[in-house]
């Protein structure tokens, strides 16, 4: 396991308490270095959506523990913020959840030279994704091809 994945793993566990506690779903923990700054991001959701209000509640609570744990080694910025709607499937919950959806694929080498799709989820397990396209046909992917599996946005 990297450095990179203990420190989200470890996030991950002293956080969902405190989102729980109050109400909210945990949906994603990354730590990433972007322009020369690391930064710990916590995604939280809940039905209907979330303010900026809930993501100063949880980021003052877990900041405390961030300072007394004081788990990870480099200087970094703590952020919580919503998913947004362009939020990618990443775990069980996730998929569940998306079932029956249109989703996006994109996928690191071209597939028929073609690297993205977008269909309707109708199966997944831990190794593959298989999405309906309008004229009935099916696809299926390897979850290990996928570079980016999200909800599809229409506008």
């Amino acid at each position: 396991m990297s450095r990179r994945e203990e420190y989200e793993q470890k996030t991950e566990e002293l956080l969902e308490p405190i989102v729980k506690e109050n109400g909210f779903e945990l949906v994603d923990v990354e730590y990433v270095k972007e322009a020369g700054t690391w930064y710990l991001r916590a995604y939280i959701d809940k039905p209907g959506g979330i303010t900026v209000d809930d993501c100063e509640t949880v980021s003052r609570r877990f900041s405390d523990i961030l300072d007394e744990k004081d788990y990870i080694e480099d200087s970094y910025i703590f952020e919580v913020s919503s998913p947004g709607l362009g939020r990618p499937l990443k775990k069980e919950k996730d998929f569940q959840r998306s079932l029956g959806e249109e989703v996006e694929i994109r996928t690191y080498k071209a597939i028929d030279r073609q690297k993205e799709f977008v269909g309707i989820l109708k199966e997944y397990d831990k190794e593959s994704v298989t999405i309906t396209y309008e004229d009935a046909s099916t696809q299926t992917f390897q979850k290990s091809e996928i570079a980016l599996i999200r909800l599809a946005l229409d506008f």
